[in-house]
Order: C-alpha cells, then sequence, then structure tokens
C-alpha cells in the first residue's frame, strides 16, 4: 500500500474542522474533523516513521488545532499560519523522502 503524503491532511484536518465550527455554530464537528485526520495521519506515521515522531506530529497538529481558536478572535490570519507551520512540520518529519531512498 502506497504511504499518504500527511501534510495535505494535516492541513485538511486544520482548515476543514476550523470551517465545519465556523460554518455549522456546532464545535463537535470540529473534533470530528480534526479526529478523522488525525486518525489518517497517526496512523500512516507510526508505520513510517514510529511512535516518538507520531506523537510529536500529533502533538503538534492537536497544538495548531487548540491554538487557533483564541488567536483567530484575536489574530485574524494566525490560523493559516499555525496550518502552514503544522504542515511544514508534517511534511519534514513524516513526508519528506528518506535522504538516499529512490523516489
Amino acid at each position: 500500500m502506497a504511504s499518504v503524503p500527511t501534510a495535505p491532511v494535516v492541513a485538511a484536518g486544520l482548515v476543514g474542522g476550523y470551517s465545519a465550527a465556523r460554518l455549522s455554530g456546532r464545535r463537535e464537528l470540529a473534533g470530528v474533523v480534526l479526529a478523522v485526520a488525525g486518525t489518517v495521519c497517526g496512523r500512516t506515521w507510526l508505520r513510517s516513521r514510529g511512535p516518538v515522531v507520531t506523537g510529536v506530529l500529533l502533538g503538534t497538529y492537536t497544538a495548531a488545532f487548540g491554538l487557533a481558536h483564541p488567536l483567530a478572535k484575536k489574530l485574524g490570519a494566525w490560523p493559516s499560519v499555525l496550518t502552514a507551520a503544522a504542515t511544514a512540520t508534517t511534511y519534514l518529519l513524516a513526508d519528506r523522502p528518506k535522504s538516499g531512498a529512490s523516489a
């Protein structure tokens, strides 16, 4: 089975969760979107990078989601910055080809 590139899934989970809650007015929908994307990514990370990197990435993902809401009220553009940071971290730690690996 081919590995799923997880950086786009992280971005979709963060932006999709925020959008689902904002558009529906139901915060629990954000949690559902976050959990689905996190599960897809977590399984992929665990298989490809191991438990330590998986823990770091899930922590980054959850922190980015948690911080986006209060920052959005005060800073506006910060949710997109946090999404980009979490996505970049995901790419660097999980999706970037290992050095010496053939594409």
